[in-house]
């Protein structure tokens, strides 16, 4: 695995960003990594923080030599959730608390159905809002010293940002129930056994191994990688029979119009890689 990085930080005012992005090579792939960027307060995923996070993925959503997406957390968390004391303002405004809610849903959205492979690298305490960025991402990595959890009854409060839902969805009905109800925080190995990461590594080697994990992903072809994500969509969002029709659907689609399902067809026969265009 080679692996080169061009920082995407710039000298700008003295407040440093809430959301620092650096884009990197493996293999000669484009990986982004954004950080999010207050670990004095744990990362709190604020208005501010989620409208930048937002804009920046949109932007890399149609940026094709970017072919996956790494979120991770300045300092020793990954992000304990919500700014629970501006709630306390924003409650107020119920107009203003719907408004906060569409954008980290844009975000979830985005990590979810945006054509990159998206990581969620927990590196420290992922709680709440943080737990609910996570379950959006295709993938989870985690230090073997972070923990990861609901918590939003510990202070009466309930997930808003599709945390009830992807995470039945995630690890199973008693698992999930457990969780939720409980607002108990987990270790990486309690995680691991659920389903909820794909690996759990030393806090040293996470960055290094979550771009391990990610080499033999960004050798496929990007559009047949795309159109997978939608596949796998299709289990959450439509009954068994529809989701086959759709299956089939999307499939034909692909194998009898694209580039890359026939050069793929031409590079096994032929006994060579695959020279992918993602068209």
């Amino acid at each position: 695995m080679n692996v080169t990085s061009a920082s995407g930080r710039s000298d700008g005012p003295v407040s440093p960003p809430l959301v620092l992005s650096e884009k990197a090579e493996v293999d000669g792939h484009g990986v982004v990594t954004l950080t999010l960027n207050r670990p004095e307060d744990r990362n709190p995923l604020d208005r501010a923080t989620l409208e930048m996070l937002r804009n920046r993925l949109l932007e890399l959503s149609l940026d094709v030599t970017t072919r996956a997406i790494v979120i991770t957390g300045a300092g020793p968390a990954f992000s304990a959730g919500g700014d629970l004391k501006a709630y306390q303002t924003l409650y107020r405004v119920p107009e203003e608390f719907a408004r906060f809610l569409d954008t980290f849903a844009q975000v979830c959205d985005l990590l979810e159905r945006g054509p990159a492979v998206t990581v969620a690298m927990v590196n420290g305490a992922c709680v709440a809002g943080g737990l609910e960025l996570a379950l959006a991402c295709d993938l989870v990595t985690m230090a073997d010293s972070a923990l990861i959890g609901d918590g939003h009854l510990r202070f009466g409060q309930l997930p808003g940002a599709g945390g009830s839902q992807r995470l039945v969805r995630a690890i199973g009905w008693q698992r999930a129930r457990h969780w939720l109800l409980t607002a108990r925080l987990f270790d990486a190995p309690t995680a691991l056994a659920a389903g909820l990461v794909v690996g759990v590594f030393p806090a040293e080697q996470l960055g290094a191994e979550t771009l391990a994990l990610l080499t033999p992903i960004l050798s496929q072809s990007p559009l047949a990688m795309a159109k997978m994500k939608e596949l796998i969509r299709l289990t959450d969002e439509l009954p068994l029979s529809e989701g086959l029709r759709q299956e089939m659907r999307i499939v034909s689609d692909y194998a009898t119009t694209s580039h890359d399902a026939t050069e793929g067809l031409m590079a096994f026969a032929e006994r060579r890689p695959p020279n992918y265009r993602g068209t």
